[in-house]
């Protein structure tokens, strides 16, 4: 008689407005981040189907309405909340009603997706095993930005509580890791790279032949190095023919700040893109000379990721997880973050490069960063994770 399948529950901000299979009042919603490594975790596994009984559970007070729906193998348990009472309440908002969902799933595990959004201190508070997945660190984005958003200070104190006292952390890149041992100590972390959509794997690259296309993909803000991008930019010879392609609009009084301190011929060569789907950003690679990541702050960017096994080369900041992805040399530059000069140089390094000015990397670091990074791969680790909780238990 086969076993049956290990039933696992996700406590996550899932996208569901982003999924064709939602009900059309979902896909009608405002489209907010698309968490795109979990919906491919979640693809993945509707193909591999490895025995796994997943349920999804979101809570989020844009819902219309609660509701239950499947896809495959996969249940989505979509709950209305109240607005005003999640982080005032510490989450106990947010566990009282996941509570009540997992007595009817009962599941054999339970998946926290981030401290963001209370998550992880959820989890804690459950009566099952249950394994937290870092997305951000709140404290680390703490000490590099200057006067944080008081979320961010909150969401960092929260992980000083329930890191520490998780059973098993996974995260991405050797770099969060070492600092989630470092700081939390909780008494395991398996690194378990979050992988991009197979759409990028399989690219077809048409860089210019005679100009220089970048491409950034991420927030205009400090923490990405929006300011750095725009002086290092602004610091090429005026005739050089070179476009940016800047996914993510401008919004805010640092914003505005920043575009007045260059003149209009300068912004003439820019292009601000917003809500663009999967497609639209792999169409805006497909034509990328280089990606451009000249963030302060982070701890794996999936944008990085896209480009490393599209083949687009890669000007990066050496900063979290981006140099266990882009190797100087083979598929781009590494600078050091937050600084201007280091910067400009690895641009001029990276144009003055023979296959990186054409928008061309090392075949063989494409292969091995695309079987790295692949989907397969992801959802294969993660299923060991579960198992690994559960021997533990």
């Amino acid at each position: 008689m086969p076993a049956r399948p290990l039933k696992v529950a996700w406590i996550t901000y899932f996208p569901v407005e982003w999924l064709p299979e939602a009900p059309p009042d979902f896909q009608s919603m405002p489209r907010h981040h698309p968490a795109s490594w979990q919906r491919v975790l979640f693809r993945a596994w509707q193909e591999q189907n490895p025995g796994l009984e997943l349920h999804i559970v979101a809570l989020r007070k844009q819902f219309p309405r609660t509701c239950s729906f499947r896809i495959g193998s996969t249940t989505l348990h979509c709950v209305r909340t109240w607005g005003g009472l999640r982080a005032p309440s510490l989450f106990w908002y947010d566990t009282w009603l996941i509570r009540k969902r997992l007595r009817q799933i009962r599941p054999d595990l339970v998946h926290a997706w981030g401290t963001e959004n209370g998550a992880a201190l959820v989890a804690g508070r459950l009566p099952y095993p249950y394994l937290v997945t870092v997305q951000g660190l709140m404290t680390w984005y703490c000490q590099v930005v200057p006067r944080p958003p008081l979320y961010n200070r909150v969401a960092a104190r929260l992980e000083r509580h329930s890191l520490p006292r998780a059973p098993l952390v996974t995260t991405e890149s050797r770099f969060a890791v070492e600092f989630v041992r470092r700081h939390f100590a909780p008494r395991r972390v398996v690194q378990i790279e979050h992988a991009p959509n197979p759409l990028f794997h399989r690219l077809d690259r048409r860089p210019p032949a005679h100009s220089v296309r970048f491409v950034v993909n991420g927030r205009f803000h400090y923490a990405k190095g929006t300011d750095l991008l725009f002086q290092a930019l602004n610091r090429l010879p005026a005739e050089f023919p070179w476009e940016l392609i800047h996914i993510g609009a401008p919004a805010g009084p640092w914003a505005d700040q920043l575009r007045a301190r260059f003149p209009h011929r300068f912004w003439q060569r820019v292009r601000f893109l917003s809500h663009l789907d999967l497609q639209e950003v792999a169409a805006e690679l497909a034509q990328a000379t280089l990606l451009i990541c000249p963030t302060r702050v982070d701890v794996s960017p999936n944008s990085v990721k896209e480009a490393v096994v599209a083949g687009v080369p890669v000007v990066g900041a050496r900063v979290g997880g981006i140099p266990d992805y882009v190797l100087p040399g083979q598929n781009g530059v590494l600078f050091e973050p937050g600084d201007l000069e280091d910067l400009v140089r690895a641009l001029h390094q990276a144009l003055a490069h023979p296959l990186f000015s054409k928008g061309e990397v090392d075949p063989d670091t494409l292969r091995r960063m695309r079987e790295y990074l692949a989907p397969a791969t992801m959802a294969r680790r993660f299923f060991e994770a579960y198992q690994l909780l559960l021997a533990a238990n």
